[in-house]
């Protein structure tokens, strides 16, 4: 499926990307620093529906006139938590956390044959990105995150389209058990993510980290 509709999240993540996409986009777009955002997904008038593959691109009216999405990556990629035009016009991709345990996500389940292309396009972007050797395998260890990278990869430095990937945390979600209360206890996670995945200070500009308190 390319559109995914979600339940109203009651708790984390999905509580509150929902929240602030469509009550609090002043706040979103003010943390993430392009200017006014029209966030096309999730919206409440359209189920809160999340959107993955070719049903993102359709979604944000984009074409990819250089490298397709299907010589890069098989369907059922990653499933953005929000997607967004800003106004300066940047496409704006989102991927929300609320609390540190959803950092740990398992390695890819993928087929052997959509491995071998999931392999092969994590190692043309962590090449790019100048990954230090040594690394965990991206399709591995973080693989919410570096598929994420790689796709950002994809439309950013592949495609030359203006592309902006946003890691969104969340900070002071008092349902979630091991949900940061400051800023500080999230960009220790991220220290800790970036080393293994030999990124530490390698992250390009197109990759920003955004933290937004979450309503008491």
């Amino acid at each position: 499926m390319k559109r995914i509709p979600q339940p109203k999240g009651a708790r984390g993540s999905l509580r509150w990307i929902q929240h602030f996409v469509n009550e609090e986009s002043s706040a979103l777009d003010a943390e993430i620093g392009l200017g006014p955002v029209e966030w096309v997904s999730p919206r409440k008038e359209d189920d809160y529906a999340e959107y993955r593959d070719s049903g993102a691109l359709e979604r944000l009216k984009v074409t990819l006139p250089r490298r397709s999405l299907s010589s890069f990556w098989p369907p059922r990629g990653p499933q953005w938590d929000a997607l967004g035009l800003a106004a300066s016009g940047e496409i704006v991709l989102v991927e929300a956390k609320a609390h540190v345990g959803e950092i740990l996500s398992p390695g890819t389940k993928a087929s052997p044959q959509s491995l071998k292309l999931i392999r092969d396009s994590l190692k043309e972007t962590a090449k790019a990105l100048g990954a230090s050797t040594g690394a965990v395998d991206w399709s591995q260890t973080f693989y919410q995150y570096t598929n994420r990278l790689a796709h950002a990869y994809l439309l950013k430095v592949l495609n030359g389209l203006p592309a902006v990937l946003v890691f969104l945390y969340f900070i002071g979600d008092r349902d979630m058990e091991d949900a940061p209360q400051t800023r500080r206890e999230w960009e220790a996670a991220i220290a800790v993510l970036h080393e293994a995945l030999g990124l530490r200070g390698r992250i390009p500009p197109y990759v920003k980290d955004a933290f937004l308190q979450v309503p008491a």
